[in-house]
């Protein structure tokens, strides 16, 4: 049974895209459009570096998660087992709809 056992988590925390230490990286073709990427990461404050290469074809996927990142959600309000019931009968909840 001497297998080796696969480490899952080294320790290290992914840091958080469009930071000082893990600015975003994109590719455009064109100073043009290189000036239009630039507005945007400078408007939200991302740290980003810009390479402009006529013979690569644009690459701005680290712009579009940062445009797409997930926004928190609010979870939903849970009725407690001792408030009151929201059906509006005034009982408990656990004496009413929580049986």
């Amino acid at each position: 049974m001497g297998g080796k056992m696969e480490k899952i988590f080294d320790g290290k925390k992914k840091l958080k895209l469009g930071t000082e230490k893990n600015p975003a990286t994109v590719n455009v073709k064109t100073k043009k459009r290189m000036k239009e990427v630039e507005k945007i990461f400078k408007k939200n404050d991302w740290k980003y570096t810009i390479e402009v290469d006529r013979k690569q074809p644009e690459d701005i996927t680290d712009l579009d998660i940062l445009l797409n990142w997930p926004k928190p959600q609010k979870a939903e309000e849970k009725i407690g087992r001792n408030d009151p019931c929201s059906c509006g009968s005034g009982k408990k909840y656990k004496k009413c709809c929580g049986n």
